[in-house]
């Protein structure tokens, strides 16, 4: 079966029956340790494994998915208006990769419309709910207009968020990453923070990044600047990292690359380059702004990994799509044991301290970019 034909049975299949199966499956994926637990935002987190934006784009499995053991929920990318999206087939498996390439186009069905659903079940005990914002995939809606749209779904979404990401780097549209660039994020980020001194408004903002263009930099001259402006601009917190435009280190044949053409790289391949990006945020923002790691994470070691760089919540996709939903509870289990085994008391205390390990072993092939 296709991939988006096989995510649309599951998901179908997941909103139909989740008034009545969670309390059902609920113990089968539960996994409580208080070790996992935190409080970040001034939220409570239960465990530090969510699930990335992408997966329910429209809000519609809150309730499912967190009786499958997720300690938070990413939901969207949600745009002002309704799209959607790009022609099919826009979503192609890379097995050999454990990888996804994805040109999805950013489809959903608008910030009015996906509130109210929010609305419904906001407050019944849910997993903490992020919501994920982007521009609208509109090649017409640039500049000012672009600001404008992303200050109309943070006007809406953001008194139902418990966190909001501003998701400035999707490169699966016609415009690619469109505030992408000092400048233009300086525009945004100002403007987003001055609506929400008008709502009065304490939701955290968040920013997801793309991944650097090697897992051989630590960082490049861009990423450099657009967290400095971040990090001047107040932001409350990074996700590291978004997909990738490039083919780069992968098994896939070039000539099934080249038959699937442009989109997002996401899974395994981005494990190392995401990493990367965590650690090398956290070096800057010394552990004062949470991150939320992201990018090939499928087992408890990655997500230690990500941990002892310097996330404090890790994310996953990819992974969930080939290995399935036990995967959360494994995650979860196996980060509890590998607390145990290096001696940390708890998963607050294991964010960052691998730092100094992970700068020893890329210096010896690290690459400095130019200019």
């Amino acid at each position: 079966m296709g991939p988006e034909a096989a995510h649309s049975l599951v998901t179908g299949g997941v909103r139909a029956t989740q008034s009545f199966v969670p309390p059902i499956i609920h113990p089968v994926y539960s996994y409580d340790r208080p070790e996992l637990k935190q409080f970040l935002w001034r939220v409570f987190f239960a465990s530090p494994v969510g699930l990335a934006a992408g997966f329910d784009k429209n809000a519609t499995m809150a309730r499912a998915l967190s009786s499958l053991g997720f300690g938070f929920l990413e939901v969207g990318s949600v745009t002002a208006k309704p799209s959607k999206g790009n022609p099919r087939p826009r979503l192609f498996r890379l097995e050999s990769d454990k990888a996804l390439i994805n040109r999805m186009g950013l489809n959903n069905h608008g910030a009015e419309r996906i509130a109210r659903r929010i609305k419904r079940i906001k407050h019944k005990g849910y997993a903490p709910l992020g919501i994920n914002i982007a521009k609208t995939h509109d090649g017409d809606i640039v500049g000012e207009a672009a600001i404008d749209d992303f200050r109309e779904s943070f006007r809406i979404l953001s008194p139902l968020a418990d966190y909001v990401t501003l998701n400035i780097s999707c490169p699966n549209t016609k415009e690619g990453t469109t505030f992408e660039e000092p400048a233009a994020l300086t525009e945004l980020l100002d403007a987003i923070f001055e609506l929400r001194r008008e709502m009065n408004s304490e939701v955290p903002v968040l920013v997801k990044l793309a991944p650097p263009l090697s897992d051989k930099v630590v960082f490049d001259s861009l990423i450099e600047e657009i967290v400095s402006v971040c990090i001047e601009k107040g932001v409350h917190g990074f996700v590291a990292s978004n997909t990738a435009p490039d083919r780069k280190n992968l098994k896939t044949s070039s000539a099934r690359l080249q038959k699937i053409g442009s989109g997002g790289l996401s899974g395994r391949p981005l494990f190392k380059r995401s990493t990367m990006l965590v650690n090398y945020i956290y070096s800057r923002v010394d552990r004062k702004v949470p991150i939320i790691g992201v990018g090939g994470i499928d087992s408890a070691e990655a997500a230690f990994e990500k941990i002892l760089a310097g996330a404090s919540l890790v994310q996953v996709y990819t992974g969930l799509v080939y290995k399935g939903p036990r995967l959360v509870k494994s995650i979860k289990s196996g980060m509890y044991q590998l607390l145990k085994k290096h001696g940390f008391a708890s998963i607050k205390d294991a964010v960052g301290s691998g730092t100094e390990a992970l700068h020893e072993a890329v210096d010896q092939s690290i690459i400095k970019p130019t200019g």
